[in-house]
């Protein structure tokens, strides 16, 4: 018998006998609200702001927002099965965890606490190149679990090979590979505060740990560690690279390649031209371009262009199990959480991520079988009401 994700309610209503209510609320909305008052101006508004005026993360949750879903009734959903083929692995539900950088801003145990949350509950960690810990020390923690590596592309080849062969010892599987960022965007709460991890030293921990990087500094990390801050902003982004360029991403990771930022049917066309695994429809959760479409509703024109000939992935405002519902239903074929399970983390450490993923899950299985599904794969457009549930 399938694990039933929604059975976690009835875990909380009985724990409540006891008097116990759980530590974190069960509405997910609620957790940034929490993390404001609770944690510092610089980590929250480093991991809840946004792009310029904070439009284009307003306008991924009003896409979300405006497609209604409609309920099916008399269809046996009694048993449900949320596991999904991905990539050529099976995960026990459409969901992994978004890479999000510099944890450590968040959480004492950061990227590890993350990391072994998402190991106990099932769905893969897909670990930022702008961790707090080294690659090593977060496969460590996750023994056997599936475990997927994003990667910031640079200007150093010597440093992104380095990365790429360090992954893949490390047992990491799926390569993440984010186009959004050449440059970093302009960010008001980040400016105002004058706050950037990465000038401390903070979420470079690949990085000073790399011997390629090391190779290019005049002394050790910890003899000037100022030098090796500076060496690693002058070759984090790189805004030269162009399509015929992942040929040497490809050259040197030979397990699936996801390109991360895709937002065009076009760039998703030269994607799958390019020989890539998939893409993930993706906006960077709103912290790229200001006045950017929303993610939700790109997404189904690339489902459109390129799903039958590579894996369509979603993330970028998904708050709730309907949210999962809704990206399903408008092509992607799992979706990744980004900000959510990063409050969790500031809140309540490892135990603070599970709890979102069993939230978000549990309510993603009651939606399904409320709406008369007992399995993602029957989801579709039709599910949506609305002129806009196709794009």
């Amino acid at each position: 018998m399938a694990k039933h994700w929604a059975d976690f309610q009835y875990e909380i209503y009985l724990n409540g006998m006891t008097g116990a209510v759980p530590r974190l609320p069960t509405d997910l909305t609620r957790l940034e609200e929490l993390t404001e008052h609770r944690l510092g101006p610089g980590p929250v508004g480093y991991v809840a702001g946004s792009a310029g005026d904070g439009s284009t993360a307003r306008a991924n949750r009003a896409a979300l927002e405006r497609r209604r879903i409609v309920p099916r009734m008399l269809r046996d959903v009694s048993e449900r099965d949320l596991s999904v083929e991905v990539l050529g692995r099976s995960l026990s539900a459409p969901l992994a965890l978004a890479p999000v950088g510099v944890l450590s801003i968040m959480h004492p145990e950061a990227e590890l606490a993350a990391a072994r949350a998402a190991a106990a509950q099932g769905v893969p960690y897909t670990l930022s190149s702008a961790s707090s810990t080294p690659m090593e020390q977060v496969a460590e923690a996750m023994g056997d679990a599936e475990r997927w590596f994003q990667l910031y592309w640079g200007k150093d080849r010597e440093v992104t090979r380095s990365f790429l062969a360090r992954a893949r010892a490390a047992g990491f599987t799926v390569l993440v590979l984010t186009l959004d960022t050449p440059l970093l965007a302009w960010r008001p709460r980040d400016l105002d505060q004058a706050y950037l991890p990465f000038v401390n030293g903070v979420g470079t921990a690949n990085y000073f740990t790399d011997p390629a990087f090391q190779a290019g500094l005049a002394k050790p990390v910890h003899e000037d560690p100022n030098a090796a801050v500076l060496h690693f902003l002058g070759l984090f982004g790189d805004a030269s690279h162009t399509w015929p360029d992942l040929a040497f991403i490809r050259e040197h990771w030979d397990g699936p390649i996801v390109l991360k930022g895709i937002l065009h049917p076009d760039d998703a066309r030269l994607a799958a031209d390019a020989g890539v695994d998939g893409v993930v429809v993706s906006n960077h959760g709103g912290r790229q371009v200001a006045g950017s479409v929303a993610a939700a509703d790109a997404l189904p024109r690339v489902a459109q262009a390129v799903g039958d000939r590579l894996t369509v992935l979603f993330d970028s405002g998904i708050r709730t199990g309907a949210d999962v519902f809704k990206a399903l239903a408008l092509g992607a074929r799992a979706v990744l959480l980004g900000r959510p399970y990063v409050y969790g983390l500031g809140l309540d450490g490892q135990p603070g991520v599970e709890h979102v993923i069993r939230c978000l899950l549990g309510e993603f299985d009651l939606t399904l079988a409320l709406s008369g599904h007992a399995t993602p794969g029957t989801v579709s457009a039709d599910d949506l009401a609305g002129s806009e549930q196709s794009g």
